[in-house]
């Protein structure tokens, strides 16, 4: 930042000559503080600090005052999360005819019938829901077949944390093998059950590529609970346990599809017997980082949930979380 030039004409006198010092000294003292203030400069405000300072001299003949203005812009917290140009929030996506969360970046939808698949927005895809384990039987062809060749469908969520006791792998192998055979353009999906504890899970016995032939599995970790201690609500360090145990029993890096809480409350109830707790936008944005360290670069990541489905309170209704989401999505 530059400082005007100092009166080059002859003092008049020493009053006038003591004057022009004190305005000379000022001056340099206040563009030495402030530096360059350049966008390269270090010493700049940041983009992740959120905040714009302006400095504003107004100088006068026989004193020198400096007054500085600051600006605060409030920014969505910032989070190094997963990079993938496809976004899926599950539940209550419609209002009539209009896709909620596409609002704030999200374009898979979550959509169990054709006509409103056919009626989606532009830059938007359906991510159809099938939730049934019965194998390729005539009832699955009949409702598969009315999707096939659209191309607003992005792939078919087959199951949501089915059992394996009661879900055979064999069923699930031979309706996503159905899918590939009519509509290879599009990926099957599902939700892999923990079968032990969030502290300690495993999917030993569950679902991989090998036994189902699916493309794609969610990893539902829920860090952020009521039990946990106050001081430490959310327990991250279970997201990496969880993508650890998923490559254990098979289930490639590249297949696994990370779903963030984006909920709290209701009656749900977690594995502990505590209930669930809504992050907050840092805790949010510490979700989405901390999946993007171990799942970089996934087909598409999860937002659990859009909609309220137990009276909770869920991202659809919670502006500071759409935030964070609109710079992800981004």
């Amino acid at each position: 930042m530059a400082g005007k030039h100092a009166n080059r004409r002859q003092a008049r006198g020493i009053r006038v000559a003591l004057v022009t010092v004190v305005v000379v000294a000022a001056v340099a003292a206040v563009s030495l503080a402030l530096g360059s203030g350049g966008p390269g400069s270090a010493h700049g405000p940041h983009p992740s600090q959120g905040a714009i300072t302006t400095t504003t001299l107004q100088k006068s003949t026989a004193t020198t005052t400096t007054a500085t203005t600051t600006t605060t812009t409030t920014l969505p917290p910032a989070a190094a999360g997963p990079h993938t140009s496809e976004h899926y929030a599950a539940n209550g996506n419609f209002s009539g005819s209009t896709y909620l969360p596409g609002a704030v970046g999200f374009n898979l939808a979550d959509v169990s019938s054709n006509v409103v698949a056919a009626a989606l927005p532009a830059g938007v895809k359906a991510l159809v829901w099938i939730g049934t384990c019965n194998g390729a039987t005539a009832s699955f062809q009949s409702s598969i077949a009315s999707f096939v060749g659209d191309a607003n469908v992005f792939g078919f969520y087959l199951m949501d944390d089915p059992d394996p006791s009661s879900c055979s792998a064999a069923n699930l192998k031979a309706e996503s093998d159905w899918i590939h055979a009519h509509d290879p353009g599009t990926y099957t999906f599902m939700i892999e059950q923990d079968l032990s504890g969030s502290d300690h899970p495993s999917y030993k016995g569950g679902y991989n590529p090998a036994n189902s032939d699916i493309d794609l599995y969610g990893l539902d970790l829920y860090p952020c609970r009521t039990d946990n201690p106050s001081t430490a609500p959310c327990t991250y360090s279970w997201i990496r346990l969880a993508v650890t145990a998923a490559e254990n029993e098979g289930i490639p890096l590249a297949d696994i599809v990370p779903i963030y809480q984006t909920f709290g409350g209701g009656s749900w109830a977690d594995d502990s017997g505590g209930a669930y707790q809504l992050p907050t936008a840092e805790q949010e944005s510490k979700i989405l980082s901390t999946w993007g360290s171990l799942v970089p670069t996934p087909v598409f990541d999860y937002a659990y949930s859009w909609g309220s489905q137990r009276g909770d309170v869920a991202l659809g209704t919670t502006p500071s979380l759409q935030s964070v989401f609109q710079v992800h999505n981004g």
